[in-house]
């Protein structure tokens, strides 16, 4: 193996790239149009376009891969994560061609393909496995009679896949039909399988697996575990190795059973066994069920490789050219704890939908590892994962390791695009989080006080200031006195301007007073008179140099950046971003809004309506899919659809206006 082809993009493909290129291959990216000046192109020794954004005609194209590795003379092809790379079409395709495909065999990834047929294979080897319905019928009648019989809450889950797609929590036989629809609509556009199983919902539940390795040579070993528990909306958050809580008996029983799955299937490449964990009354050697086994290399694969110092991707080249495993059980050690947080373009305060922008200020943390794909400059675009970087941290032990993140978190500085930075900072600070207390409820659970913060006031403050720098003349000579360096903002008495700024929440009157020493500027008094939470006397805001405020006495680095009418700010580890509002504007207050706008650009899946229909508030009407996730659009108010806008399929535009109301009464 002299050249590697990585079929795949961001993060994943410029850690693989760097890694093969350390072992001395010379390296090749595909990539699509929008993708053309992405990190893994110019990092990548060749480059291959194979087609336009959208995933199915690039990503997702085997021919057109198959095609770049034979034109560059490809010896090997890694898939990464996600698109390709639990596809056995795709691992016989490269077969055919006679180019070696970086992990398992196609029989070994379509036995666990399908997770009910995993499921019957692993109770074969004896491994334990949750209660539910695996069968082939997918009458919904006989689905909605074996959710009865194993008992709500239970888990519609899509035999095909991952990543949370397809899957729906039903609590009664009440919600059952709908969320049965939307798994498998959903697993259809994700998989092109509409298939589903269901399970027990498992009470207090942890996500724990372990990563397993096999080679050609019969032998297989597993590096540990890794504790995935905090998760949204079904899809990893923090990760971490290794499992809190976890005792030598558990991790024996755990382990050897991964080993066990994975032998049953001759398994050869780099694995995870993924287990269900009851965590009620801690973890205990009866207490976990096999879920699935990934066929491929995980996200969160940098804490395993923090804790044994293993390279699992070099392993990959390894086993994939015919070597032996590098290391035997007996060699592998846990050395100390590491965490790691993934770091997305995503609101949590909207249900974590994804968001895009450029990104005008992309600084990641020093200290620790960061795995990226992205710089500053870039634009994060609608067509993929919105994953901005993984930041890792290692230490000796789990609260040295946490504390570490935090660190990370705060430090790394991202202006232009909402992201989930402050939210993973007061994720991994909290303290249930920091003393291994949660499952994967947790998030959802503890979602309204990890986006509450005290810090905004501050910021907002902040903001105020910032907007007003124009006036003030920050940036000029300190020196100069007060009524020098703020001109004409009143005639007598302190100098003071009002500075209106437009958030989330609408649209505040900051009233400023200057604060001075013997006639020199020292700073800023702040007011929110209409806001209740703001504390009464004000903020004060003090320019300590170019960098650094401080404000009511603590001191934080600022960064921002104007784009237009924006401001984008971070303070610590706290970002927002503010507009500044047209003139006559008000704060959005009034009647609930007639028409349905999309959250974010992305896809039509679904249209549930057509025009004439009565609704109810909270109907679900449209379903939009955007970065490979769906998101169902109800409406605000009782009314009559009057017009829709958009067909499915459509691309859209984030605010584009898809439907409107009517009063049930009006045009009758």
């Amino acid at each position: 193996m002299q050249s590697l082809l990585v079929a795949n993009r961001g993060e994943i493909a410029c850690r693989i790239i760097r890694t093969a290129r350390r072992c001395g291959l010379r390296t090749i990216a595909v990539y699509s149009d929008v993708d053309v000046n992405a990190q893994h192109v110019l990092q990548a020794d060749t480059a291959v376009c194979i087609g336009e954004a959208a995933a199915s005609s690039s990503y997702l194209n085997i021919e057109r891969i198959i095609a770049a590795a034979r034109d560059t003379g490809a010896d090997a092809i890694h898939p990464g994560y996600g698109f390709l790379s639990e596809n056995p079409n795709f691992v016989d395709a490269c077969e055919a061609a006679g180019i070696i495909f970086v992990g398992p065999d196609s029989q070994a990834m379509r036995a666990m393909g399908l997770k009910d047929a995993a499921k019957r294979l692993m109770q074969e080897a004896g491994v334990p496995v949750v209660p539910g319905y695996h069968g082939e019928s997918q009458e919904p009648a006989l689905l909605r009679s074996e959710a009865q019989a194993i008992g709500y809450p239970v888990l519609i889950k899509a035999r095909a896949g991952g990543g949370g797609k397809g899957m729906r929590r039903v609590n009664t036989a009440e919600e059952f039909d709908a969320a049965l629809a939307a798994a498998q609509r959903e697993s259809s556009a994700s998989f092109g399988d509409s298939h589903v199983l269901i399970e027990k919902y498992v009470a207090a539940p942890r996500h724990i697996e372990v990563q397993v390795f096999g080679d050609s040579h019969g032998n297989v070993v597993h590096l540990f575990e890794r504790d995935c528990s905090l998760q949204r909306r079904h899809q990893k958050v923090i990760e971490e190795a290794p499992a809190p809580g976890m005792s030598d008996a558990v991790r024996s029983a755990m382990t050897d059973a991964a080993v066990r799955a994975a032998r049953a299937i001759d398994y050869r490449g780099a694995g995870t066994i993924e287990f269900i964990v009851d965590g009620s009354q801690g973890l205990q050697t009866d207490g976990f069920w096999f879920m699935e086994m990934n066929t491929r290399l995980q996200v969160e694969h940098p804490v395993t490789e923090a804790i044994t110092g293993v390279d699992l991707v070099e392993w990959q080249l390894k086993v994939a050219a015919g070597e032996p495993l590098p290391m035997a059980q007996s060699e592998l050690q846990i050395s100390g704890h590491a965490v790691e947080a993934r770091l997305y373009a995503e609101n949590p305060a909207t249900g974590f939908l994804p968001a895009v922008g450029t990104l005008h200020r992309f600084r990641p943390t020093t200290t620790g590892r960061v795995d990226s794909g992205v710089r500053e400059g870039d634009t994060v675009l609608p067509y993929y994962d919105p994953l901005l970087a993984k930041l890792i941290s290692h230490a000796d032990d789990r609260l040295a390791a946490f504390g570490q993140l935090a660190q990370q978190l705060a430090d790394t500085v991202v202006l232009g695009t909402i992201t989930n930075r402050e939210f993973l900072w007061k994720l991994v600070s909290h303290p249930q989080v920091r003393g291994g207390q949660f499952d994967t409820s947790f998030i959802d659970t503890e979602l309204a006080a990890l986006l509450v913060s005290d810090e905004q006031i501050a910021l907002l403050a902040v903001a105020a200031v910032e907007l007003a720098a124009p006036w003030i003349g920050v940036s000029g000579d300190r020196s100069r006195g007060v009524a020098q360096r703020l001109g004409a903002w009143q005639l007598w008495g302190a100098a003071q301007r009002r500075i209106r700024l437009q958030t989330d929440e609408g649209i505040q009157t900051a009233e400023l007073q200057a604060l001075d020493a013997d006639g020199a500027l020292r700073g800023w008094q702040v007011r929110f008179p209409e806001m209740a939470e703001f504390p009464t006397g004000g903020v004060t805001v003090q320019p300590l140099d170019k960098a650094r405020v401080s404000v009511d006495g603590r001191n934080g680095s600022i960064h921002g950046c104007r784009q237009d009418d924006r401001l984008c700010l971070q303070w610590g580890a706290v970002s927002t971003e503010f507009r500044v509002p047209e003139a006559g504007a008000t704060a959005a207050t009034g009647p609930v809004s007639d028409a349905i706008v999309s959250p974010m650009p992305g896809r039509v899946v679904a249209v549930n309506c057509v025009p004439g229909d009565q609704v109810r508030a909270g109907q679900a009407l449209i379903v939009v899919e955007a970065m490979k996730m769906e998101q169902e659009l109800s409406c605000e108010r009782d009314g009559r659809v009057e017009t829709i806008s958009v067909r499915a399929d459509d691309q859209i535009a984030q605010g584009q206006e898809l439907l409107r109301l009517v009063a049930e009464d009006e045009g009758a």
